[in-house]
């Protein structure tokens, strides 16, 4: 037993509790935080207050307890101070690092909800990285803008799961938008025509080939407006019709997105879900919108390379037709004794549609035509050398003006493969008999300057052109000429030159030359006019030929 003699013994009885508590909360902190961690500071510590204790039963003194706890104390703690301040840092960073279950559970969640979405963006990319590859593919191909819009269509069909679809394209001639490509099934939005059997296959063929008015529908509305449109509840729309009553005929669900080049809408994507499935939803739509711009973009490039196409070919084709035309114009005019001839002729580039020809028939005819053909190219070309070849064979006949007008006409009107026609004037000047007689068809003119009044004064008047209708009736005049006289032919290329200002050369302002300068001779007369005319247009681009001949009577 203890023997406590001593009136102080209670202070080390004390320091030591008080030691042995300290040790056992740190010792309780330590094991609990730091499970596992068992260091060789802390068995020496133990040692030594088990040593206390052996040495205190067997040599009965608080003072010996008392100062082997004090040195384990002093060892461990140091030790236990970094443990506590180890522990401090963890639980902070379990409480900044270490989320609970919820928060884990909602991280992954949204991780695979990422995952998933980055995939579907994916998957959208590579399908318009195809549609720009086909709209690639398509420029060699006749028939690759149909191929293109057909992948077009049943690509975003299968990437928004429609029941069907349809891509339509707006003809800006006859304001319509009309059927180009069509799949699946698509319960018709409008009102299917009276005469058309309720069956699936005569509605879809319907379908297929339908134009719509860019008014008073659907269709022509989303072009119109250039709007898309999401609609999942047909019945409360009254842009859409319910045709009556077989099933397959009952409105769904409907996507309509415009296409679009430069903000121009070239056509719209239409998509359905059937009565019976389940309506499209918010990603399908916006799926839609994405798919169909990427398609707008490849569709695009079609139609810039069949522009392209279609320019050079035009522009190879005018080349070679206006190198023939050139060569079927008079390299000189003819000297005539009792005529002063000039002329200008100036063509627009790629037109070259204008024609004229002198020809001395006989000892009283000489026959002066100027033709103005409509068009341009191979056809025009083609009705040039018929109405050359006409004209050169008919005038050496006792033919009139107006019927070998006629005889051309017909023998242009029944070549119904070619749809151009020609303005022309034919005079025939008769140096026995001092006199004129001219028949024009078209808008190509005949003007007259009067040596007596000084004044131009027009002959002619507008008629049917050549190659319109084989009936056409031309009318023969005729007039008296005289020494000074001045007959005057032009196209229209002439009196419509424009300048930079946009202002036309008018007729008023030729005449007026004419009049102004009608001592000179005709070829003096048409340089004249020629640098008149230059002199007016400047550097103003012309898209007409400008042709003029002036026949002076002497």
């Amino acid at each position: 037993m203890f023997n406590i003699s001593d009136d102080f013994a209670f202070i080390p009885l004390i320091t030591s509790a008080l030691a042995v508590l300290i040790l056992l909360i740190f010792l309780l902190r330590a094991a609990k935080r730091n499970a596992g961690k068992n260091t060789l500071t802390q068995f020496f510590a133990l040692v030594i207050l088990l040593a206390g204790i052996v040495l205190t039963i067997f040599f009965p003194s608080i003072l010996i307890l008392a100062a082997c706890i004090t040195v384990s104390l002093l060892i461990l703690l140091p030790h236990l101070l970094y443990l506590e301040k180890q522990s401090a840092v963890e639980e902070e960073n379990d409480f900044e690092f270490a989320p609970s279950e919820e928060e884990q559970t909602l991280e992954s969640s949204l991780a695979e909800e990422s995952a998933k979405r980055e995939e579907e963006d994916a998957a959208l990319l590579e399908v318009s990285r195809d549609f720009l590859i086909h709209g690639a593919e398509s420029f060699s191909e006749e028939s690759g803008l149909p191929r293109l819009l057909d992948f077009i269509n049943t690509s975003i069909i299968r990437e928004i799961k429609a029941d069907g679809g349809a891509i339509l394209l707006v003809d800006d001639f006859d304001d319509v938008i009309t059927v180009k490509s069509f799949s699946g099934s698509f319960p018709p939005p409008y009102q299917l025509p009276s005469d058309i059997p309720h069956k699936i296959v005569r509605v879809e063929t319907n379908f297929r080939f339908a134009s719509f008015p860019l008014n008073e529908n659907i269709f022509g509305e989303v072009a119109r407006t250039g709007r898309p449109e999401f609609i999942t509840n047909p019945l409360s729309d009254s842009r859409l019709y319910q045709n009556e009553p077989e099933d397959f005929l009952k409105l769904g669900s409907y996507i309509f997105v415009p296409l679009k080049i430069k903000g121009s809408v070239i056509g719209i994507a239409a998509f359905a879900r059937k009565n019976d499935s389940s309506p499209f939803t918010e990603k399908d739509y916006k799926s839609a919108l994405i798919l169909s711009g990427f398609a707008g973009a490849a569709i695009k490039s079609v139609f810039s390379f069949q522009e392209i196409v279609e320019h050079s070919e035009l522009t190879r084709e005018a080349e070679i037709a206006c190198k023939i035309q050139t060569k079927m114009h008079p390299k000189l005019l003819p000297s005539i004794p009792s005529l002063s001839l000039g002329h200008y002729f100036n063509t627009a580039e790629g037109v070259c549609g204008d024609f004229y020809d002198i020809i001395p028939s006989r000892k009283d005819r000489i026959s002066i035509v100027l033709a103005d053909v409509a068009g341009k190219g191979m056809n025009s070309l083609l009705i040039m050398v018929m109405l050359r070849a006409i004209l050169r064979l008919v005038v050496n006949t006792t033919q009139t003006a107006s019927t070998i007008l006629s005889w051309a006409n017909r023998g242009i009107s029944v070549e119904s493969s070619i749809d151009h026609f020609a303005s022309l004037a034919l005079i025939n000047y008769d140096s026995v008999a001092n006199k004129i007689q001219y028949s024009t068809a078209g808008t190509t003119p005949v003007y007259l300057y009067k040596a007596s009044t000084k004044k131009v004064e027009r002959l002619s008047a507008p008629s049917e052109p050549i190659g319109v209708e084989k009936t056409s009736v031309y009318v023969d005049n005729e007039t008296d000429v005289n020494s000074g006289d001045i007959v005057i032919t032009f196209t229209d290329g002439i009196v419509e030159s424009i300048n930079a200002g946009g202002n036309q050369y008018t007729t008023q302002r030729l005449t007026t030359i004419i009049e102004q300068n009608s001592s000179l001779s005709g070829k003096e007369i048409a340089a004249i006019v020629k640098e008149d005319i230059k002199k007016f247009i400047g550097s103003a681009r012309q898209h007409d030929d400008q042709t003029l001949l002036v026949i002076k009577i002497i």
